[in-house]
């Protein structure tokens, strides 16, 4: 994991930041996405009908599956010190480039586009490549902003 100060931050920028570990994508994982968002389309959640009827040899993960697990990859990989609380302010683009497929292993490259000062905190844009273990193309890109709002100096 690596750890940066958000006062250096803006230092950053350009720069490819870290890198997550592998996280597995199993297929209760996925199951529970489905239970949870109410999208139980077979693509995701029946490998016999997956593995007979697409090209992909199984289920596949769902997109916003692998876009919801920014957070998780995010934390494996980068800790910003100095900031009491974070927002995820939005995305300005996503694209999934490739399917996931059930038992399959997926990291994040992360590098910092970009670091606006709002007054009440740090706005960083992040460029987001998610990795699938073995692929030649990624599965997802993402621009992602972040807002980390500094601790307040405690008053003595």
């Amino acid at each position: 994991m690596i750890v940066v100060d958000l006062s250096e931050l803006g230092g950053l920028v350009g720069q490819e930041v870290a890198i997550s570990g592998w996280l597995p994508i199993a297929q209760d994982r996925i199951d529970a996405f489905a239970d949870a968002t109410s999208d139980h389309q077979w693509i995701h959640v029946d490998p016999r009908q997956a593995l007979a009827e697409t090209p992909f040899g199984g289920t596949i993960a769902h997109g916003f599956l692998t876009l919801s697990l920014l957070t998780a990859l995010m934390r494996d990989a980068l800790k910003v010190d100095g900031a009491r609380m974070t927002l995820n302010y939005g995305l300005n683009r996503v694209r999934f480039v490739s399917p996931v497929a059930s038992g399959s292993h997926v990291r994040a490259r992360i590098a910092l586009a970009g670091v606006v000062d709002t007054r009440e905190s740090l706005q960083a844009t992040w460029n987001i490549t998610v990795e699938r273990d073995g692929a030649d193309k990624p599965a997802l890109v993402a621009e992602w902003i972040v807002r980390y709002y500094p601790r307040v100096p405690q008053s003595r």
